[in-house]
Order: structure tokens, then C-alpha cells, then sequence
């Protein structure tokens, strides 16, 4: 049935009429009905009187209609009625008034069956039904580049034309020649090796393009808290469904559009969508409209899920972007430099080859197979001329692409994609490719201390009251123990839940969870029964500049307004005048009993215990503002955070990699000088008064005299987030490469300034996340260590396999320019070093960049900013070995028929075959640039024994059984020992370079 009638009156009467005879449930099947008659109200954004709706002016437009028989089935049925699309449009034009036609942000609430308080009911209105009605808080991303794009932009390759040009002459004037049963050779070969060159390389970079889309999809699944049956629960971002009652605190992202609930000082930054960088005050009043994607600054609250995925402005927008992360780094942007540079050299030789060879051909100095000149004026044939001129120019095209050293991006791609796969289980999540190799360069780490150094696990295991320690609180006032439990659960933005079997679930941060157990079981307080006795006036949200909180309270019963202050213990005592002792009595704070407490804090600080003050005022009824002086100070608690298990090895590793470790954090300096200790960072018998610093002191140095001892210091306590990037920018000014970890919002812009970021995935917020290069999933300083060796390694596999390649490019060059220039033929076909080039370049390029990082790559200095990419160690290893290679092929090219008394095909097989085995042995010795052993941990990486395996099998299968494509001969078996026994020399003399020194200049 549904309702049609235009009359007010008539719909009044339906309504009252059949609300006791057609809904079973009467409450509840009625307030489904009002939900969709609201919700259509609202359509109309038109200002109606509450008492009668104007249902008439609704259901004159046939678009409005509401299906009463539909809502009859309460579980298939539960939002019918509701449009989305209008929900949405509510926040992302922030319409007020359209809200308050909607009866409020309380009515939206109920319409859509969650609770203020509680959230959204898992068995009423379970998340899957949401997500039906309401859509996923996933959006449709463009579609990825599919695998035909990659062969497209392989054929746009430049070199690749003309040698396709080439084969495709080439096989036109063979088949007129010889016919088509052997004039397709010369030419179908070529064009078989290309389409197997494109074919890899096009497999290749689609696979990685499949795996950076994967990580980046992990990186986006962010972790969100929401009010699920009346608790706190955390669940991805993508399982965010409308209804829900999101948490919020300062850098968190806005997971979707949603209405402000409840909160305090609420602020956040809109910057992201409007691109306006003033922060916005979100409230009840005037702006309850929060918005995807943006950021919270201050404060905390709760907001209410209207609008998810692609129903969002965010959503909508992101929908649009490609999220492209072939993105170059400083490294794949020196090495292109690199591959031009090298492709000009070959270009230039591959010039010289096809004039060379032009002039030998047109003076009569090339000899075809049967000893005859190929070219005698007038009595050669066109066809043959063609022939020729196609064969020339296709060996000089094919001298340009092995020249091109096409492996190097290949080779860091993949190196990059296996080491932020590898990295991901070592608990690295990689944001930005740049990272992974800037990490390798890093000279100093500059790491807060909680949670990183620390285990991030507090326990309140001291506690003061004035200047007496107090365990028990039974021989304490009762009105010193009351002030206690509102000072520990009203200044909190934590949460105690209880259950009905087990101990209370408490929520929050570590210091909040830790000050929260101690009142519930030392102060034994009810928690959700206090906080029921009071009302809160007015919150000061705790941020890492004011190091403090706030909360003005009154109780209900007696109107009594209080003022609560919780925060570092030095600035909380110096807001305070008196305080309290064990029984009950007040007492003013003289210069004596002021020592006498500094001396109790400097003494939990030395302990590494981190110190934490409670102070009170009782405020006029009046007031609205938190009062900062003249207070009353309550106690002084002290929080026990332990060093984590192996850090102290991990800093140690950093210094002996050459690596400074500097801490900066807000604790006191007597708690930063333990801990620093503790860790390693410190040494005995240092001097402190250069090594230990407070972040004001260093605020107030000059330029000059903060340069001059920034390299010396070790810790930095008392520090703001304005400290900590002022050391980061004076730290890359002197040159060092400067990785910073941080979780905080406040971090963020010393996060950005630093070559590598380094965001905490457990406490970190989300801004710090989004300004950071990679996430450290457990917080933990070994993943830092981790990092910087998987970094390390990185830089290493892409100079090995940079002097494996070199060695390929300059052999081939010399071996074919050398032998045109005198010959008048190149030893080495098109086919043939296509083939090199697809073996050396894809399996060189795999075996090498997959190796994984040893203990070895710690034991060096760092990298830094200025030392060469192509190193004097690199130099020396790939010209002795070029050296070895050129050699030995320009005697078999020369003398290689007299040698081993064979015919012309059988000495260029030769050739082939000792060229490729002596970059199959030389890939050994370029596993290692300077050690001798080249086989040291060998059968630890079993896909580089593997790829060698391959590529052998591959060698003996183009030699022994393609012969008419390879344009081989069959060798016998003294003919294979020669080329292995030529070819293994490249060992012996690679260990004897090795025993060559070279400066590090």
C-alpha cells in the first residue's frame, strides 16, 4: 500500500487510523514510517510546520512516495525510504538549515537506528545490511594500466622500430630471394627476439605495477575507533558503514562525511578539500559538518557516519585520480642520466660501424660464404644490395640496443619491489619508493623515545602524595581520594568498559590507560558511575606543546565548579601554590617544600619513570575558563615505560654503520639521560653538558653556535616539535642525510623536512603517517635498524648490478666495433645480442637485485649525499674484466679458426657462446664488489643459484637446438670444455683485482 492521496488532512487521518490495526510492532513500525516521512521532508528544503508536516506538498511530486508495504519487512526493509544521495548532500554543501528541517543531528540519528552514545547495534542493524543500503566506504578507483598498455609503450621504443623495420625488410627480400622456406630466417629471427625482449620486459613491469598497487592499497587501510553494542571497537576504514559513531582525536583523518555528536575544542583542517590552510572550529551550533579526508588538529569528539565511498566529496574526487606509483626516484633519475649517456657512446659506435661497413661492402671488401665479394658494381643485384644494406644497418641498430644499458631501471624496479615486500614482513610499510634508497644513505637518525626506544607499556609504579610516597590510598582523606578519581576520570579522553565476566576493558592512549588502571584499582573508583555525577563545562585537550590537559567540571548535586589539571610535572608544580598531604590539609608550597618536590621529581626522572602532576582549583560557579594559577597540587604519579628488548644492540649497530643516533622527546632531561643510558645512546664518562641538551636552550642558541654543536648532541629533552625540526634543517645544512621518526600531528613538519620520515603505525597518528616515507608497524626501534640496512641494500644490489651490466655494454661495443673496423663483419649477430641483452639484462637484473642484505653492509659508512654512484672499486672490477672478455674474443675472432681448426660458423658460435659464459661466471663475481669470496652465503639465496641454472640451460638449448634462428652451429664436447675453461678465468683474475687497492677518493 502506498500513500497518494494530495490532502493533509487525509494523510493525518491514514496515519492515525491504521497505526494499531497494520503495524504489528506498533513503536517501532511507526517510527520507521516517520523516518522516511522526515527524510522526504527534508527533501524539500522548505521551512514546515512541525505540527503538521505538509504531507500533501511531499506526495504531489510522484517521485515522493513511500512504500508502507515494503516497510512491513522490518529486516529487508530496516532504512527504506532514506536516499542517500540526499544524505550525503546535507554535509558536503553544509546545509544548517536543511539539517535543522531534519529535526537536528539527534533526529539523524535516529533515522538511521544508531545511538549517541552506544553507536550502531550489531544484531538490529548489522553492518551488512548498512553496507546494502548505504554502499561500502570503498570508492571505484580508475582502472589500472592493463598489461597491452606495457607492450604499446615497449613498441614506442625508439631502436625497437628500426630493428622491426629492419627485420621486416629483411624478410621480405630472403623470401624473394630463397623463397619462403628459407628466406624468412635472417629477418623472422629478429623479429622473434624482439617480441621476446618486449614480451619480458612488458611481463615484468606489469607485475611490479600490480604489486605497487597492492602496497598502496595496505598503506590506505588505516585502522578507525567506533562505538559498536555500546564499546569501543577498532576496525579498518573500509568497514566504516553509515550510522556508525567514529572516535576522534587529534591526526585523525575524517574516515567519512558525518555530523558532530559530542566533544571538546574540536578543530580540524579542511585544507585538503578546500585548500584553505585556517583550521576549522567543528561544534553543535554552527558547524557540525565534518568532511572525509580532512584532518583533526585539536581536540576530540564523536561524529555520526551520514555518507561513505563514493557518496562522499572525497570519494567523488578520488574516483577521478590515478593513483600512479611509477613515480622516479633520485636514484632511477641518475641512473637514466646514466643509460643516456652510455646510449650516446653506442649510438656514436654504432655510427662508426655502419660507416666502416657501408665502405668495406661499396670498395669490394666483404666476402660472402663462399669467398666471393659480395658487392662487384654493376653485376650485383639490387636484391642483393638491399639485402645487404638491411643486414648492415640491423647489426649497427643492434649495436645501440645492447648498448643501452635497458636492465639498469629494470634492475632497480625490481630490486625496490622485492625489498618493500621483504620489508613489509620486517614490519616497514614503504610509502614512497625514494625512501627505500634514500634509507641507505641516512648518517643520522634522530628517534623519540616512547614507544620506539621505549615498549610504550605504562604502569603507574609510584606515586606522591606532597612529598610522601604512597602505594595505598586507605590511610588518605576521603575528600583528597575524591579530588583524586575526578583529577584520574574526568581530565581523561580515555574510557572504561565493563564486562559482565573478566576484568574492564580500558581504552586510550598508554598514558591514559596506565593513570585509569591505577584509579580503578588503587583508587578504586566506579568509573562510568562517576562520571554520571558530573557535567563538563569546558576541556583544554592535552597537545605536545602545552604538555598539559585540562577539564572544568561541576557536580550535579552540589553545583561546586572545579578546575582539574593533569600534565609534566615541573609545569603543573609551577602553576600551583599548595598542596595536599595525607591528611587532607592544605599547605602553601614555600621555596623549601618547592625544592623538596622538584628534588621528588628529578628523583622518579632519574628512575626512568616519566612524571605526571594532578592540580585542582575550585572555581566560582560562573566560570567558563580553566584557571592556571594559584592551584592545588594532588599528587604526583610516576609512569615505568621499559626499554625494549634488543634496542641497545640495534643503536649499537647504527654507530658501528657509521650512523649517529640522536633522542629527542619531551620528557624531563633527568628521565631522557636514563633512558639515553639505558639504550646505548649515552655512554659512560661522556661529556654531558655537550651531549644533553633541553629543546629550549637550543631554540635560544644563535645560528652559528646551534651549527657548531648540533653534530655533538645525543639527546634533546623538553623539546616541541619546533626543536625537533630545527635540529633536522641544521643537521641537512652541515650535510648529513637525516632519517626522524615521529607520531604525532606536531611532527609532521619535521617529518616532511627530513630526507626519510619515519611515522609509528601503532600510536601514530594519521597526519604523521601521511607526512612520512615509510610507517613503522610496531614501533619499534629495531624496524628503524631494519630499514636502514634494507636501504643499504638496495644501493648495493643496484651498483652490482650496474657493474655487471657495464662490463656486457663495454665487451660487446669493443668486440664489434673493433672487429668491423677490420674485419668487415661483426662476430656477433642481431639475434645473438638480443639475446644477451635478454638474458643479461632480465635474469642479470633478477638474480642480482633480489639479494638480501648481510651483517656486512653495516660494518661501512654510510653513503651520504656527495659519494659517487659509480664507484673507484666498481671502475676497477668491471674494466678488468671487459679487459679479459675483449681479449679473449678478438683472439677467437682473429685466431680462433686456426686454434680449434674449424670453419667461419663454427668460430662465431664460439664467440657467442664464451661471451654469454663469461657474464654467466662474471655475475659471481659481482655478487660481491670487494670482498674475494664470491661465494660466501650462496646457497642462502637460492634464485640467484637458480637463475644461472636457467640461463645455461637456456645457452645450451639457443647453441645446440636453434641453430637456424640462433645462426649457431653445434659444438662437441672439447669445443663446450674450451668455452666453460676460457670463460671460468674470469674468477681467478676476479680475485686477483680484488687484491688491488683503491683509494676512497
Amino acid at each position: 500500500m502506498a500513500i497518494h492521496t494530495s490532502e493533509h488532512s487525509d494523510t493525518i487521518m491514514f496515519l492515525s487510523n491504521e497505526r494499531d490495526s497494520y503495524l504489528g510492532k506498533p513503536h517501532k513500525r511507526l517510527q520507521l514510517v516517520f523516518r522516511a516521512i522526515y527524510f522526504v521532508a527534508f527533501l524539500n528544503k522548505k521551512r514546515i510546520d512541525r505540527n503538521t508536516l505538509v504531507l500533501s506538498q511531499l506526495v504531489r511530486d510522484p517521485s515522493y512516495i513511500i512504500d508502507i508495504e515494503s516497510i512491513n519487512d522490518h529486516e529487508k526493509q530496516l532504512f527504506h525510504g532514506i536516499n542517500k544521495e540526499a544524505l550525503a548532500k546535507l554535509v558536503r554543501e553544509k546545509d544548517f538549515n536543511g539539517l535543522l528541517q531534519f529535526g537536528g543531528v539527534l533526529q539523524v540519528v535516529v533515522i538511521l537506528g544508531s545511538d549517541q552514545k552506544g553507536g550502531i547495534r550489531m544484531h538490529e542493524n548489522g553492518v551488512e545490511q548498512r553496507k546494502v543500503t548505504f554502499g561500502s566506504n570503498i570508492y571505484d578507483k580508475p582502472q589500472a594500466k592493463s598489461f597491452l598498455s606495457f607492450v604499446v609503450e615497449g613498441f614506442n621504443d625508439t631502436t625497437i622500430i628500426i630493428l622491426l623495420v629492419c627485420a621486416v625488410l629483411s624478410l621480405g627480400f630472403g623470401i624473394k630471394q630463397h623463397g619462403p622456406k628459407e628466406g624468412w630466417y635472417d629477418g623472422g629471427s629478429i623479429i622473434v627476439a624482439v617480441i621476446l625482449v618486449l614480451a619480458v620486459s612488458s611481463i615484468s613491469n606489469f607485475k611490479q605495477s600490480r604489486q605497487f598497487l597492492k602496497l598502496s592499497e595496505e598503506s590506505k587501510d588505516i585502522k578507525v575507533e567506533v562505538m559498536r553494542e555500546r564499546r569501543r571497537q577498532e576496525v579498518s576504514i573500509f568497514d566504516i558503514v553509515v550510522g556508525d559513531v567514529v572516535c576522534l582525536k587529534i591526526g585523525d583523518q575524517i574516515p567519512a562525511d558525518g555530523l558532530f555528536l559530542d566533544g571538546h575544542s574540536l578543530q580540524v583542517d579542511e585544507s585538503s578539500m578546500t585548500g584553505e590552510s585556517d583550521h576549522v572550529q567543528i561544534n553543535e551550533t554552527q558547524n557540525p559538518f565534518l568532511v572525509c579526508g580532512t584532518k583533526v588538529m585539536d581536540g576530540y569528539g564523536h561524529m555520526l557516519v551520514t555518507s561513505v565511498g563514493a557518496n562522499n566529496a572525497w570519494g567523488q574526487m578520488m574516483c577521478t585520480i590515478t593513483d600512479d606509483k611509477n613515480e622516479q626516484t633520485p636514484l632511477q633519475n641518475r641512473l637514466n642520466k646514466l643509460t643516456k649517456y652510455i646510449g650516446n657512446v653506442g649510438l656514436l659506435v654504432a655510427f662508426l660501424v655502419l660507416v666502416t661497413l657501408m665502405i668495406r661492402y661499396f670498395t669490394g671488401h666483404t666476402e660472402n660464404g663462399s669467398g666471393q665479394k659480395e658487392f662487384v658494381g654493376s653485376k650485383t643485384k639490387a636484391d642483393d644490395i638491399m639485402n645487404s644494406l638491411i643486414r648492415i644497418i640491423a647489426a649497427a641498430v643492434t649495436i645501440i640496443v645492447v648498448a643501452i644499458p635497458e636492465g639498469l631501471p629494470l634492475a632497480v624496479t625490481l630490486t625496490l619491489a622485492y625489498s618493500m615486500r621483504r620489508m613489509m614482513l620486517d614490519h616497514a610499510m614503504v610509502r614512497k619508493l625514494s625512501a627505500c634508497e634514500t634509507m641507505g644513505s641516512a648518517t643520522t637518525i634522530c628517534t623519540d623515545k616512547t614507544g620506539t626506544l621505549t615498549l610504550n607499556q605504562m604502569q603507574v609504579t609510584e606515586f606522591f602524595l606532597g612529598t610522601e610516597m604512597n602505594m595505598t590510598t586507605s590511610q588518605l582523606a576521603p575528600d583528597v581520594v575524591q579530588l583524586l578519581q575526578e583529577a584520574a576520570c574526568l581530565n581523561t579522553i580515555g574510557d572504561v568498559y565493563t564486562t559482565p565476566s573478566g576484568p574492564p576493558e580500558i581504552c586510550g592512549g598508554p598514558t591514559e590507560k596506565a593513570i585509569l588502571s591505577w584509579a580503578l584499582t588503587s583508587l578504586l573508583v566506579n568509573f562510568n558511575e562517576l562520571k554520571q555525577k558530573y557535567q563538563i563545562l569546558h576541556v583544554e585537550v592535552f597537545n605536545s606543546q602545552k604538555k598539559r590537559s585540562g577539564v572544568l567540571v561541576t557536580k550535579n548535586s552540589t553545583g561546586k565548579v572545579h578546575t582539574h589539571w593533569k600534565g609534566a610535572a615541573e609545569m603543573i608544580l609551577a602553576m600551583c601554590s599548595t598542596y595536599y598531604v595525607k591528611s587532607g590539609i592544605i599547605a602553601p608550597i614555600d621555596h623549601e617544600e618547592r625544592k623538596e618536590l622538584e628534588l621528588k621529581i628529578e628523583y622518579m626522572a632519574s628512575k626512568s619513570l616519566r612524571c605526571i602532576a594532578f592540580a585542582y582549583k575550585e572555581s566560582k560557579a560562573e566560570s567558563q575558563a580553566l584557571e592556571e594559577t594559584e592551584l592545588t597540587l594532588l599528587g604526583l604519579v610516576g609512569l615505568k615505560d621499559p626499554c625494549r628488548p634488543g634496542v641497545k644492540e640495534a643503536v649499537e649497530s647504527c654507530k658501528a654503520a657509521g650512523v649517529s643516533v640522536k633522542m629527542i622527546t619531551g620528557d624531563n632531561v633527568f628521565t631522557a639521560k636514563s633512558i639515553a643510558f639505558e639504550c646505548g645512546i649515552l655512554q659512560p664518562g661522556e661529556d654531558l653538558n655537550i651531549a644533553v641538551i633541553e629543546g629550549p636552550a637550543f631554540r635560544n642558541y644563535s645560528q652559528e653556535e646551534r651549527m657548531e654543536i648540533v653534530e655533538k648532541i645525543r639527546v634533546m629533552a623538553r623539546s616541541s616539535p619546533f626543536d625537533k625540526l630545527l635540529m633536522v634543517e641544521c643537521l641537512k645544512q652541515k650535510g648529513h642525510v637525516v632519517a626522524v621518526t615521529g607520531d604525532g600531528t606536531n611532527d609532521a613538519p619535521a617529518l616532511k623536512a627530513a630526507d626519510i620520515g619515519l611515522s609509528m603505525g601503532i600510536q601514530g597518528t594519521e597526519v604523521a603517517k601521511e607526512s612520512s616515507d615509510i610507517v613503522i608497524l610496531d614501533d619499534n626501534f629495531n624496524t628503524v635498524v631494519t630499514v636502514l640496512k634494507w636501504g643499504r641494500c638496495v644501493y648495493n644490489n643496484i651498483q652490482k648490478f650496474i657493474q655487471f651490466q657495464l662490463t656486457v655494454n663495454v665487451a660487446a661495443l669493443v668486440i664489434n666495433f673493433v672487429a668491423a673496423a677490420s674485419s668487415g663483419e661483426v662476430p656477433l649477430t642481431a639475434v645473438q645480442l638480443l639475446w644477451v641483452n635478454l638474458i643479461m639484462d632480465t635474469l642479470g637484473a633478477l638474480a642480482l637485485a633480489t639479494e638480501r642484505p648481510s651483517s656486512d653492509l653495516m660494518n661501512k659508512n654510510p653513503v651520504g649525499r656527495t659519494k659517487p654512484l659509480i664507484t673507484g672499486v666498481m671502475w676497477r672490477n668491471l674494466l678488468a674484466q671487459a679487459l679479459y672478455q675483449v681479449t679473449v674474443l678478438l683472439i677467437l675472432q682473429f685466431k680462433g679458426s686456426a686454434i680449434f681448426h674449424v670453419n667461419k660458423k663454427v668460430k662465431d658460435t664460439l664467440i657467442f657462446n664464451t661471451f654469454v659464459l663469461c657474464q654467466v661466471f662474471n655475475e659471481f663475481n659481482a655478487r660481491n664488489l670487494e670482498k674475494k669470496n664470491i661465494f660466501h652465503g650462496i646457497l642462502k639465496n637460492r634464485l640467484f643459484v637458480g637463475i644461472v641454472g636457467v640461463t645455461i640451460v637456456l645457452q645450451v638449448i639457443m647453441v645446440e637446438f636453434l641453430r637456424r634462428f640462433a645462426d649457431t652451429e653445434r659444438l662437441n664436447w672439447t669445443q663446450w670444455a674450451a668455452c666453460i675453461g676460457i670463460s671460468s678465468l674470469s674468477w681467478p683474475i676476479g680475485w686477483i683485482i680484488k687484491c688491488i687497492p683503491v683509494s676512497n677518493k
